[in-house]
Order: structure tokens, then sequence, then C-alpha cells
């Protein structure tokens, strides 16, 4: 039944995919989509006509990232140096003492994801001597950043060092450094923006230059930073005013948040399905992108946005275990506890040639192509091990090695990459602040709990053969019962038939057995009647 509905949905997408309008995809080589209705919001990133980024929002369900909290601390964990902090949400959220600052505001990763290098006073460091116990207590009042949503069972990761990122600046009243995106990459561009920032930001306060302030004039970052800086303010007021937990300062939602942050002066297009986001976003763009107003479309179209851009077909594989490459060779992806595991294999691709050496090459040269995309779109974080085939040259493992590096630069998302060890594996992390599309989009199948398997219904038959055994001597009734699932049953009266004779012989029980529709193949129950 299940796979008989998984392969409807990828029917569906076929037609949905190849009943798109071409020329919104081939005028436009990188488009930022975003389809918007009452209960939900999905914005994917095109490039060459397929996503490589891609974000689903439910209405009810909303992101809170980058929010600011006034709350109340209710544990301290001295074991975990550690803290559990009440800011009104269904889960506590957590505070490691790493995140903390003299002032309980300090030293925490922030919402925004930059690589960056550090010039200046530098970032003020916890005393490590200190002990959480000694700078938190139960009751106290704490203003803190969500800096990682909450995750399956775990509450949100929080810091208690603000960021506040606008469109070209992100601005860190705790700290008192300039940093500036390794993404710009001119040094004569980085010391102007590093001397603009210097004479604008205010004392006591830190600034990271993102990669969108390339060429910007003084006066677009000083109106940045104003904003910022306005923003600021207004949040600590707003924290006197209030009693913990509370929210201060929610952050944009995820339309103008996609807006702000993907949204560059190297995209070619904004497309916008809905009335309402577009005039949201065409104030949004008028006030802090002005210079990109002419690329902001609003799509009026009778068929479905992402459809009439062929990226429904792709959307539909974004939780499927296999990714097929275009040699014919293939990826295969498992999510465990504790990583993310992608193994490449060369599939039906056997080369053109008779080196092996170079179809293996060909085909992990194509593959850490695609993981960087599958990363970016299934949003994949933590740690994730590549399991490459393996190359004996050394000079194709730097190849393969560059190749992934390339690919996955454009990634927002910090990423660390080992090199390629002797067994052909690649271990990488990538940071994660919120669920990936697999954690958002599923949950733990009811029948075989999460496992990815059920038990043979040949075994389910000998553990009900054993319980046969262990129950008779207990009860006094002439007849027991066997329910079970239909497959487990049959086999029972069949061909185990002979089993339940033997079974019937010993325990001068006579047995039978029913078929309960609603019961999973590996449930049963005895009934003693």
């Amino acid at each position: 039944m299940k796979e008989a509905i998984h392969e409807t949905g990828r029917k569906i997408g076929r037609l949905l995919g190849r009943s798109g309008t071409p020329d919104l995809v081939k005028k436009f080589p990188r488009q930022l989509v975003l389809s918007s209705s009452p209960w939900e919001v999905r914005v994917a990133l095109i490039e060459d006509g397929l996503p490589i980024e891609y974000l689903q929002e439910w209405r009810q369900n909303q992101g809170n990232a980058g929010s600011v909290y006034k709350g109340r601390v209710t544990k301290v964990l001295p074991g975990m140096q550690a803290a559990f902090v009440d800011i009104g949400q269904e889960k506590a959220g957590f505070l490691y003492i790493s995140e903390i600052s003299e002032e309980l505001i300090d030293d925490g990763e922030g919402a925004v994801d930059e690589e960056i290098d550090h010039e200046g006073g530098g970032r003020r460091k916890t005393n490590r001597t200190q002990k959480i116990q000694d700078l938190l207590k139960a009751d106290q009042e704490v203003l803190v950043q969500i800096a990682k949503e909450s995750i399956g069972t775990k509450g949100a990761r929080l810091t208690s060092h603000i960021s506040l990122p606008g469109r070209y600046l992100v601005l860190m009243p705790t700290e008192s450094h300039v940093g500036v995106s390794r993404r710009i990459v001119g040094d004569k561009e980085r010391h102007r923006l590093r001397e603009i920032i210097h004479r604008l930001k205010p004392e006591g306060h830190g600034v990271i230059i993102r990669t969108e302030a390339e060429d910007c004039s003084e006066e677009e970052l000083a109106a940045d930073l104003t904003y910022l800086t306005r923003m600021w303010d207004r949040i600590r007021r707003d924290a006197e005013a209030v009693a913990a937990p509370a929210l201060i300062h929610a952050d944009l939602d995820v339309v103008l948040k996609a807006v702000r942050d993907l949204f560059t002066s190297d995209t070619d297009r904004l497309l916008i399905d809905s009335k309402e986001d577009f005039k949201r976003v065409e104030e949004f763009v008028k006030t802090f992108q002005p210079h990109l107003r002419s690329k902001l479309a609003h799509y009026a179209g009778k068929e479905p946005l992402f459809d009439a851009m062929q990226i429904e077909t792709e959307l539909c594989k974004v939780l499927e275990r296999k990714i097929w490459l275009k040699s014919g060779g293939h990826l295969t992806l498992d999510h465990t506890e504790a990583l993310v595991a992608i193994d490449v294999n060369t599939g039906r691709f056997v080369g053109k040639g008779s080196n092996l050496e170079e179809t293996v090459l060909k085909t992990n040269l194509e593959a850490v192509k695609e993981i960087a995309r599958q990363i970016r779109l299934r949003n994949l974080g933590g740690i994730i091990v590549l399991d490459l085939i393996d190359m004996n040259e050394h000079k194709n493992r730097e190849k393969v090695s560059r190749a992934l590096e390339e690919a996955l630069r454009p990634d927002k998302a910090n990423t660390k990459i080992l090199k390629i060890s002797e067994f052909g594996l690649v271990e990488m992390t990538r940071k994660r602040t919120r669920e990936s599309v697999l954690q958002q989009q599923t949950k733990a199948c009811p029948c075989c709990e999460g496992k990815g398997f059920v038990k043979d219904p040949v075994a389910v038959c000998h553990e009900v053969f054993r319980d046969l055994l262990r129950l008779a001597p207990r009860t006094r009734e002439k007849r027991l019962e066997v329910h079970a699932h239909a497959d487990v049953v049959t086999l029972l009266l069949d061909a185990k038939r002979t089993v339940l004779e033997e079974i019937e012989e010993l325990t001068k029980k006579k047995i039978t057995a029913k078929v309960e529709v609603a019961y999973h193949q590996e449930k049963y129950e005895i009934v003693p009647m």
C-alpha cells in the first residue's frame, strides 16, 4: 500500500515536471522561487533548472531561529557545565557555559552562518576558570537568542551572544571585533570595508561584514548599521519592560528571511506567486535592496508555480534513499543517530575506455558535485561521511577533494572537510541550525519503529511456537487461539501446520489461528479459549 502511494506521488511528480513552462526556466539560469498558500510557504533556489536549496515551512509551525527571548533559568547542571532556560516553549532551551559572557550576553554562535576573518579587539572569551554555577542561578533572568531550533527530542540551543543580521552587516552588540566574510576575496575591497565599519560602528559593538556588502557604498552600509543599532536599542528597552519568559524580538518570517539571505546580486530573478507576499517583498526590497527591484516578478499563471518551473519532480525525490547520477552511477544516503553516510557506486556506468582508474575518477567527480547539491537541498547537518570509490592514484584523490571543496563553496552554512582517507572516506561537518527535510517531513514508521525493517513472518511463527509452549502449562483452558497478521496465520495453517500439530500433541491443547487485519507483521496475541 505504501509503495503504491509513493509510486503514485512519483508519477504525479513526473507528469507535473513535464508540464512546465520552459521559458520560465531557460531565460533565468539562477532564480529564487517563492510559493505560498494559507497553510505553507515553499522556497527554492534554482540553478540551471535544478533546485540547490529548499525551504518549507508550515504556517502553524513557523521556525524561530534568530529570535531573541527573555528567559528564566530553570536548572543549572554543573556536571554538564550548562543550564536549562525556560523561554516559553514546550521544551526548555539549552545554554552552554561557552555561550555565556561576563554580562550573560557573549561568546556564542550567531544566527547567521558567515565564514569570517576577525580583526580588531577580538572576541571576548569566557573566563574558563569560572564554573556555570558561579554565573547562573535558578530563577535568574537572561537575554538569549535561539542559535539552533528544537530538533527531535532536544530543546532549542541558546546563546547569550546576540547577533542581529541585516542585509550587508551583522551587528553583535556584546562584541568588539570587525569580521569580513571570506567570500569577499579582494584585499583592497576587504580593507576598504573594514575602514568604513571601524569609522561607523558604535563603541563596544562588533560587526560582521556579509558577502553582499562587497562594492557597497558607505551610505548603504551606514543605513544598514543604523537600522540594526535601533533594533538593538528597542530589544533592550522591551526586555526591561517584561517578565520572563517572553519573546522580545521575532526574526523575519521565512519569506523575508529567504529574500534577505538568498536574493543576492547574482540572482537573475525572484518569482513570487502570492499577491500579498509579493507586496511585502516589494516593500522590503525597496527599503533594503533597491538595486534588485527590477528582478522582482509576480507569477500569475494558472499552473502551480513549482510545476511551471519544472522542479516538482526533483522535490519528489528529496526523501529518496537512492540518487541516480547522469552517468548511470548512483548515491545511497543513510541517516543514523550520529551521522549521515553517503555511499558512491558506479552502478550502470562502466566507462568508455579500458582504464578502471579513469572510470572511478569520473564517477567520483560527478558524485561530489551531486553530493554538495543534495547536502544543501536536504539541509543535512552534523557529521557527514562520504564513502567514495577507492582511487589508487594520489593526484586523483586530490582532484576529487578540490572538486568537493569547490562544489561546497557557495553553501552559506559553515562546513569543514578532511582529506580523503586511505579507505576512500571523506569526513566532514556542516553546521546545523534547523531540521533537515527528512526530520521535518517524516516520523518513525509505526510498524518497524524506525528500524527500517520488520521481522520475517517465519521468524514470527517461531516466536509464536515458543510462546505456545510457555503458556500451555499455565492455563487450564483446552484451546489456544493465535491472533496475528494474515501472512503469519497463513504460514501457521499451511507450511507450519505440522509444527502446530506437534505442539498440540505435547501440550494436549487444541490450537487455532485467526487473522487480525489491524495487526502489523510482528504483532501477535495468544488467547486461551
